[in-house]
């Protein structure tokens, strides 16, 4: 095994400080050379990523640094990318990333589920909670990640740490930041963690209506990624009377390799009408009895409430930005009907720790969950990975390092 300088003599204080009672003051592992320079892809402008060298800023007594593996494009990277609503640029994006520990802070010692931590472990980070003492690792429900950062969509406020985001060929994870150690799960079922949370947590919501059970026929409208995620969540379940709806054949096509029994493409049908009798007829004469909106398209949220049944649920979590506002009739859509709403965003610590779960499951029974990352991209060709999301010529988009 080869052997750098660097990790010599990391190897020989160790030993020395053990001798004299000392404690090393951080863990570096034997088989990665530790940085001191990395690459990142920074967001400079609408559209345009430049791949630049920084250095590495030191470890504390609480951090970790972590080799990034590979990180999923979200579709808030893409609305960042196109039109920085958050106006965060310059900045380093990233949020669905994952990657092995090569050094860490003599402090750390446990994840935040309470599983230890060590030198080449794999993990994925979730939020940042800034000394939030309402959340807490087993506080069901109470609070989701609204109020708390989030690596990859962090300012670039710091001339000593560029590391903020999973673009990038390391990042560092300061302490009070949570981690998991996801170690007993592949590449590419890492990177589907921060997406499959999304929908962990909005099947959760859905959950407390009440109306949501095994024999439920249930519409998911919007399959992309997130809408296909949700297929394979209620699948997971035991919940087999899927519609899927969508414009797009070879999403809708994937959906039924995900689960759902039926699908609907609204663009063969002309009208809301129309539409609604198609869901009606794919359910045999029975309209759903609950309904995922998982597009970010206000005419999306105004036509899921006509494939509701009188009595039903709904969950709206397609709009993760301001996509503007829908029209809606409350009498019609919601009081006669007495519908059921929920929303949902994002997810809570506990969300994730169900995820990694649910992944086993989902492989286990046979969904083709991996076959989501559909392109994989270096760093280097950053760019065009957010161009082929944008033109959605495949599910999930990664950018996986070598």
């Amino acid at each position: 095994m080869d052997v750098n300088s660097y990790e010599i003599e990391e190897l020989v204080k160790k030993v020395l400080g053990e001798l004299s009672g000392v404690k090393s003051p951080n863990r570096s592992v034997s088989n990665q050379a530790i940085p001191t320079k990395a690459h990142v892809a920074y967001l400079t402008a609408l559209e345009k990523f430049e791949v630049k060298e920084v250095d590495v800023p030191p470890v504390g007594d609480d951090d970790i640094l972590v080799k990034v593996e590979g990180c999923g494009i979200c579709g808030t990277d893409a609305h960042e990318f196109r039109k920085d609503p958050f106006g965060l640029i310059p900045v380093v994006l990233g949020h669905e990333g994952t990657g092995e520990i090569i050094k860490m802070g003599k402090n750390v010692k446990l994840d935040s589920a309470g599983k230890p931590l060590n030198i080449g472990d794999k993990v994925v980070t979730c939020m940042i909670f800034k000394d939030n003492p309402d959340i807490t690792m087993f506080d069901l429900n109470k609070q989701n990640v609204g109020g708390a950062d989030v690596y990859g969509l962090l300012k670039d406020d710091d001339p000593n740490n560029h590391l903020k985001g999973w673009f990038s060929d390391y990042i560092l994870i300061k302490g009070g930041s949570t981690v998991f150690n996801v170690s007993d799960l592949d590449l590419e079922s890492r990177i589907l963690i921060e997406p499959c949370a999304v929908l962990i947590h909005a099947v959760e919501r859905a959950k407390t209506t009440g109306i949501l059970r095994f024999n439920s026929r249930v519409v998911v409208q919007g399959v992309g990624p997130i809408g296909l995620i949700c297929v394979a969540v209620l699948r997971t379940l035991g919940i087999e009377n899927i519609c899927a709806v969508d414009g797009n054949n070879k999403r809708l096509e994937f959906a039924k390799k995900m689960g759902a029994t039926k699908t609907v493409n609204f663009t063969e049908y002309k009208g809301i009408e129309a539409l609604s009798g198609a869901v009606k007829d794919a359910f045999d004469g029975h309209l759903a009895d609950f309904a995922f909106q998982c597009t970010g398209a206000p005419g999306g949220h105004s036509n899921i409430y006509k494939f509701i049944r009188n009595g039903g649920g709904l969950c709206e979590l397609g709009f993760f930005i301001n996509g503007g506002d829908a029209t809606i009739n409350p009498h019609f859509d919601i009081c006669s009907k007495e519908i059921t709403i929920v929303g949902s965003w994002v997810y809570t610590l506990r969300d994730y720790a169900t995820t990694f779960d649910f992944l086993k499951r989902s492989q286990a029974i046979g969904l083709p969950m991996k076959e989501l990352i559909t392109h994989k991209f270096p760093l280097a060709e950053i760019n065009e990975a957010m161009q082929v999301n944008l033109r959605q010529e495949g599910f999930k988009i990664a950018i996986v390092n070598k």
